[in-house]
């Protein structure tokens, strides 16, 4: 039997702020990586139903990976001791260590949402990344922060994406 997962509202459709539409949007699909995850067994959200194999707690944590590389590492410039730590080297699949649960990977990906948060609250659209983690020589284009932004929105978009087929697969669940 299906059963589905409701979603609260998208964005208002009057809004007309480019920023205040992207950042809203990465709210809801951040809330939606998490409405997707609730409800499954801690063997559903270590395991893939997929023949890629990746795990959907692998696929939060790598999340949450992405929100620290893109805007703390990279666009701020912060330092970040293990900007990679979603996988054992750069350009591996996800991986989870035995210690990471539900409850500390949802808390790691909250932390770095909420310095995401913080991080655009302080700059300005046009505003360039600082070194984007040292991957781009100085002499480069850097991305804009809404262009990151917008290429957060769609890795988010894709993944949430994922997670539906996954859901599905695991318990028949299905929803926004």
């Amino acid at each position: 039997m299906m059963r589905r997962i409701e979603s609260p509202p998208e964005p208002a459709v009057t809004l007309n702020s480019p920023m205040q539409l992207l950042t809203e949007y990465l709210d809801f699909y951040r809330d939606a990586v998490l409405r997707k995850l609730a409800g499954l067994s801690e063997e559903e959200l270590r395991h893939s139903p997929l023949p890629s194999g990746w795990a959907p707690l692998a696929l939060l944590k790598h999340l949450a990976y992405v929100e620290l590389r893109w805007l703390q590492w990279g666009f701020a410039g912060e330092h970040i001791e293990t900007p990679w730590g979603d996988q054992e080297s750069r350009g591996e699949p996800w991986h989870l260590e035995a210690s990471d649960t539900l409850a500390n990977v949802t808390a790691f990906f909250q932390q770095q949402c909420a310095r995401s948060r913080e991080i655009v609250a302080a700059a300005r659209p046009e505003d360039r990344a600082a070194t984007l983690g040292g991957r781009i020589p100085a002499d480069e284009d850097r991305p804009t922060l809404i262009w990151i932004l917008f290429h957060l929105l769609q890795e988010y978009a894709r993944h949430v994406g994922h997670l539906d087929i996954a859901r599905e697969l695991l318990d028949n669940t299905v929803g926004e």
